[in-house]
């Protein structure tokens, strides 16, 4: 019964070690000057994007996000001493803000930048002035993103001072009919 006891305690101990020793590890070479830039800061989906990244001893390395369609090959000249670079394209139908991982020297680099993804709107249309009495339909960005995200603070607002109109009502003439009986 002992044995068996000491031989879980073991197996308990060998398998936090593993865990643990490896992303210790990891921790450790990632306190490095690993740092990428994503330039433009925010990319629409479809752009593509340059990546540098500094800090890495070797001359060629890669660099992934959710944001990318894939990895960007990334390559540099005197390992360390001057950045690597690469390009990548951003993923259509996202947007946010993820991380980038670069992976230099052998190791991945979690978390050593971000790219934002952006969505931009098409410009106003506006009306063609024609002559005929006709009337010409203008199509804005900011009204079908308006017509798409429903009410906003104003109509929140307006529906608060309405909400509290109403009670105050509701709370006069419950006082008047106490009253009046």
């Amino acid at each position: 019964m002992r044995i068996r006891s000491l031989a879980v305690r073991g197996a308990v101990v060998a398998a936090v070690l593993a865990v643990t020793l490896p992303a210790g590890a990891a921790q450790a070479h990632d306190k490095g000057a690993v740092k990428a830039t994503v330039t433009p800061s925010g990319a629409a989906p479809g752009a593509t994007v340059e990546v540098s990244v500094s800090g890495c001893d070797g001359t060629t390395g890669t660099a992934g996000s959710g944001a990318f369609e894939g990895d960007a090959e990334l390559t540099g000249r005197d390992g360390g001493k001057y950045a690597l670079n690469g390009k990548a394209r951003i993923r259509s139908g996202v947007t946010g803000t993820y991380d980038v991982t670069v992976t230099c020297d052998g190791h991945p680099h979690q978390g050593v930048g971000t790219v934002q993804v952006v969505r931009h709107e098409p410009a106003p249309v506006s009306p063609v002035r024609a002559g005929g009495g006709g009337t010409s339909q203008v199509t804005t960005a900011a009204s079908e993103e308006a017509d798409e995200a429903g009410p906003g603070t104003w109509h929140a607002v307006i529906g608060l001072i309405l909400a509290g109109v109403a009670a105050v009502a509701v709370a006069f003439r419950s006082v008047r009919r106490r009253r009046s009986e």
